[in-house]
């Protein structure tokens, strides 16, 4: 409980001074520096996974072609197989 309350207490003593820091110009220069920074990081996440979903996409369609495909061939060697029988 005792670390909860100092957490608590650190977060609020931040925002308290983010909220000052950003009143001086050139603390809300840095603090505009740092925001761009974490946009562009999250942008940056963002475009990496969206490329990576792509990706996992069209390996999934194409294992679910390759398993059409031979399922097919299958069933044409199974009527095959069956028709010679007759």
């Amino acid at each position: 409980m005792k670390n909860v309350v100092w957490f608590v207490l650190g977060a609020g003593a931040g925002f308290v001074l983010a909220h000052f820091v950003d009143k001086d110009p050139r603390g809300h220069e840095v603090l505009a520096d740092i925001d761009s920074r974490i946009t562009e990081f999250t942008d940056r996440i963002g475009d990496a996974y969206r490329e990576q979903q792509s990706r996992f996409t069209e390996l999934a369609e194409e294992m679910k072609d390759a398993a059409t495909d031979a399922a097919e061939k299958l069933a044409s060697a199974a009527a095959d197989v069956t028709s010679d029988k007759d």
